[in-house]
C-alpha cells in the first residue's frame, strides 16, 4: 500500500464511498445530503494541511484522510485529521496505515498533539484502532450525536500527545 498526496484527479474515486459513509449517517457529522462539490472543497484540503490517499498496487483507493490544524492562533500547535476507507477495503489495515500516516506527519511538521474532536462512541472499531495507537478519551459528550439506529449516543474527544 502506498500513502500519496490526494489531488482532485482521486476525487471520482473517493467520492462513492465517501458519500455512502457520510449519507449512512453513523460516524461523521457532516450533512447527509452533502454533494459532492462541497465535500471535495471540505476533504481535499491545502497546504500547510493535507489530504492523502491510500492506494493498492494498481492505483486503487482504498482510503483517505485529511489531516489539518485543530485550532488557531494560540492553539495551532494542535493537530487532527480524518479518515475513511472504502468498505470492501475494511479490515485490511488500510485505516491503520492512515492514522500512523498523519501522526507521523503531525509530529514531523511540529505539532505538540492530535486530538479528534468527535468520534462516535458507537464507532467501536475506530475507538479500538485509535486507543491501540496511544489515543485516549479525553472527554465525552453526552447525546452529542444522533445515531440512526443507536439514537442519542456520546461523542469523544480522543488526544494523543506528539
Amino acid at each position: 500500500m502506498l500513502i500519496r498526496e490526494a489531488t482532485a484527479e482521486d476525487w471520482p474515486a473517493i467520492w462513492p464511498f465517501f458519500h455512502e459513509i457520510v449519507a449512512a449517517g453513523e460516524t461523521f457529522t457532516y450533512p447527509l445530503d452533502l454533494g459532492r462539490e462541497q465535500a471535495q472543497e471540505w476533504w481535499l484540503l491545502t497546504k500547510p494541511n493535507r489530504s492523502v490517499v491510500a492506494v493498492d498496487e494498481a492505483g486503487t483507493v482504498l482510503g483517505t484522510a485529511k489531516m489539518n490544524r485543530n485550532h488557531m492562533g494560540n492553539g495551532s500547535h494542535i493537530s487532527s485529521a480524518s479518515y475513511m476507507v472504502a468498505p470492501q477495503y475494511s479490515g485490511q489495515g488500510v485505516g491503520r496505515a492512515l492514522c500512523e500516516y498523519t501522526v507521523d506527519w503531525a509530529r514531523t511538521a511540529g505539532y505538540r498533539a492530535m486530538q479528534f474532536n468527535a468520534v462516535v462512541e458507537t464507532n467501536t472499531h475506530a475507538v479500538k484502532l485509535y486507543r491501540s495507537l496511544g489515543f485516549e478519551v479525553i472527554g465525552t459528550l453526552p447525546e452529542g450525536f444522533n445515531h440512526p439506529a443507536e439514537g442519542y449516543v456520546g461523542l469523544h474527544i480522543m488526544h494523543k500527545r506528539l
